[in-house]
């Protein structure tokens, strides 16, 4: 419990000091994030929670998508993000929450949006059983990113190791033993996308 206390703060940390300039230091992944919105929309009347919503780039794409009777949640950890996401605060509502202890009803969302969200959850496994939790049977979860994993790990003058949670045969079992089926992956250098529905 202490560790994963550690490990929220210094996600907080991480993630406040680089809030202010978020956005501009990526400022081309717009059209991407249209794509990725597009492809995994619930449609009218939906109820989306963008999961570590960050500064908010994806709530207006979110707000359109599920139309003015749909419902969209920003969820982030860190309040500097929120404090820039509040610029989209007409297209969704937003919760200062941890991903892993969702303040909500079992059952209640169509859509779970996570851009890079599965990197920075405390416990991987865990916090996929809350998604699944708070997401109706059927309900789809999105766990995106701009740029593919390889293109990812470039930019940080990383490599991909074999223990790669969004790897394929890593994320699959971990998916399916957290309450999820996953149904479409891809990873290419433009963007990395994997899709699963709630069992």
């Amino acid at each position: 419990m202490a560790d994963e206390r550690a490990e929220r703060e210094r996600t907080r940390e991480f993630f406040g000091a680089r809030a202010a300039g978020w956005d501009a230091k990526f400022p081309d992944d717009g059209p991407r994030y249209a794509a990725a919105v597009a492809e995994v929309s619930p449609g009218d009347g939906g109820f989306v929670v963008d999961a570590g919503c960050g500064t908010g780039r994806a709530l207006p794409l979110l707000r359109a998508a599920v139309g003015p009777s749909g419902t969209v949640l920003g969820v982030d950890l860190t309040p500097e993000m929120l404090a820039q996401a509040a610029a989209h605060r007409e297209a969704a509502v937003l919760l200062l929450a941890d991903c892993a202890r969702l303040p909500l009803r079992d059952g209640v969302a169509d859509l779970v949006f996570g851009a890079g969200l599965i990197s920075h959850l405390t416990g991987p496994a865990e916090g996929l059983r809350e998604l699944a939790r708070v997401t109706r049977p059927g309900g789809t979860l999105a766990l995106y990113h701009p740029i593919g994993r390889a293109a990812l790990a470039a930019r940080h003058g990383r490599r991909i190791t074999p223990d790669d949670l969004r790897a394929e045969p890593n994320l699959r079992p971990l998916l399916a033993a957290s309450g999820w089926r996953l149904t479409a992956y891809t990873d290419t250098d433009e963007r990395f996308l994997a899709v699963a529905v709630r069992g």
